[in-house]
């Protein structure tokens, strides 16, 4: 393999090259500083390893197999994980959602969870550059939370058949609604093309017009001086005698080489990362690095994710356009009206034919549908309207990401991901899925299947004021290794109730300005 800092000690070695990574290393490489960024995954070209292919795009996610446990074990893969530069920007919705104040501090405002040691006006700035950036595309007005708009890009037009029957239902019941804000172009931008709703944005997106950092920030920071390389599994943080990270051990077609670095940065997403640094344990951190509170692996969350279908007289077909164009966060925050705390966003969200047959096998009340009856209701695909939650899953120290007994072709113990739903949990799921039901009842459809499932993993790694109940600080310094830091999903404090992707970027975009300071006065 050839490489172009092979044998130096760069400045920045960074673990993941998506949402977060690719974000740090355009921000650190175009600050002057030597980078190298070790992605796992491929290196792909959207216009010729991107497929309009369900099936075959599911290699966009984790491919290896996880050890799932727990009372409600996740099903890992393409749905909460991405595999290959861009991470699983090469295969998201879109949705381009800002956390509300409220999400920062839900132990103060609703005795639940912890509260965050930022709070949304640490990270306002970082949101609207990441925005700008990318060209968002959004309503006119957004009504819920501290941002009410505008968006660099107006809203998409036309929205999809799905969509409308969201907005049918939402409008007869009073129930608000908007246009999607998304990382998918409504206008040209840079070099990118406006969207033409081919509708395959789960299966990458081959024109370019929604956003990933394949193809935003990787390429410049490339052009900045980076190097990306791919297929590179990263087995090892190293540590020195006082206990500073020397840089990772990584393996490239059965080689092993060694990058060293004055900072290292893990971005390897919620399962990988808190997976690293636990099997990077050594006699000086015999609990695996980062570890002394005891809380790497810890507290990690999903996002409850239920579909709801309704049969439709007329046809809706599910495949059009975009597959989320209409939202709500009616039902955002905390209410004394309701059972549970916190809360939850609802998308009309479209689905290809496979994940809609596979889908509706796991909803039957009385056992899976299989045989006849399936073939039956595959048959009726194009008369279903669907609406999705996201809702917020508490965080629970008991659901955790721990290493099994089981190695992998590296030598890697494999990641064990224990998962429960609280009762509150669960209660916001019951409550979501009847308003579900209620909105597609109020269009004219007839509710037939819910569907469970779950998206987006946040946690494990959790930031914190105090390092005796956190891993890092608020930019992502681990607490016990100054020179190693964590960027991605894992340092949240707490879910929230929508996409988390924006949070990701913009916690990247500041923990870029942080280390660019702190490097600058010679403190890492």
């Amino acid at each position: 393999m050839k490489r172009k800092y092979e044998g130096e000690t760069v400045d920045v070695v960074i673990v993941g090259a998506g949402a977060a990574g690719g974000v740090l290393a355009k921000e650190l490489s175009e600050a002057g500083m030597s980078v190298v960024v070790l992605e796992a995954g491929p290196f792909r070209d959207p216009q010729h390893d991107f497929a309009s292919d369900e099936l075959a795009m599911q290699s966009l996610g984790w491919q290896e197999p996880r050890i799932v446990d727990g009372h409600d074990p996740l099903q890992m893969g393409h749905n909460n994980s991405g595999w290959g530069v861009g991470g699983g920007t090469t295969h998201f919705t879109g949705v381009f959602l800002r956390f509300h104040e409220s999400d920062f501090r839900t132990k103060t405002l609703d005795g639940v969870g912890e509260d965050w040691p930022i709070g949304y006006s640490d990270l306002e700035p970082y949101y609207t550059k990441i925005e700008k950036e990318i060209a968002v595309s959004g309503p006119k007005h957004f009504p819920w939370g501290e941002f009410h708009g505008p968006y660099p890009y107006p809203e998409r037009d036309p929205i999809s058949p799905n969509a409308q029957v969201f907005a049918r239902g939402c409008e007869k019941l009073g129930i608000r609604w908007v246009v999607s804000p998304l990382a998918i172009l409504s206008a040209p931008f840079e070099d990118r093309p406006p969207c033409i709703n081919r509708g395959f944005c789960n299966q990458g997106c081959m024109p370019n017009a929604k956003f990933s950092t394949l193809i935003v920030h990787i390429p410049k920071a490339i052009e900045a001086g980076a190097e990306v390389l791919p297929d590179c599994r990263v087995t090892q943080v190293n540590t020195d005698e006082s206990g500073r990270a020397t840089g990772v051990t990584f393996v490239h077609n059965d080689v092993t080489y060694e990058q060293r670095a004055r900072l290292v940065i893990l971005s390897a997403y919620v399962v990988e990362t808190p997976r690293l640094l636990l099997n990077s344990a050594n006699s000086r951190f015999p609990n695996g690095l980062a570890n002394s509170s005891g809380w790497v692996g810890k507290a990690f969350m999903t996002h409850s994710s239920h579909d709801v279908y309704a049969r439709f007289e007329e046809e809706v077909r599910l495949y059009k356009g975009t597959p989320v164009l209409a939202t709500t966060q009616d039902f955002y925050g905390t209410s004394p009206e309701r059972d549970f705390a916190r809360g939850y966003t609802l998308h009309a969200h479209g689905v290809r034919p496979v994940s809609f047959a596979n889908g509706i096998t796991q909803s039957g009340k009385n056992g899976p549908i299989w045989g006849t009856r399936l073939r039956e209701v595959v048959l009726d695909y194009n008369y279903f309207g669907r609406v999705t939650l996201v809702g917020e899953v508490l965080p629970n120290p008991d659901n955790a990401i721990t290493l099994s007994d089981e190695k992998d072709a590296f030598g890697m113990p494999r990641a064990k991901v224990t998962f429960s739903y609280g009762e509150n949990d669960n209660r916001l799921i019951q409550h979501a899925t009847g308003t579900m039901s209620e909105i597609l009842s109020a269009a004219g459809g007839k509710p037939e299947f819910i569907v469970p499932d779950t998206a987006h993993l946040m946690g494990g790694c959790r930031m914190g004021n105090d390092p005796e109940t956190s891993v890092v600080n608020s930019y992502g310094q681990t607490h016990d290794i100054p020179n190693l830091f964590i960027c991605d999903a894992s340092i949240f404090v707490t879910s929230g109730g929508g996409n988390p992707t924006n949070t990701v970027m913009a916690l990247a975009a500041r923990s870029a300005d942080y280390i660019k300071a702190t490097m600058k006065r010679m403190e890492l």
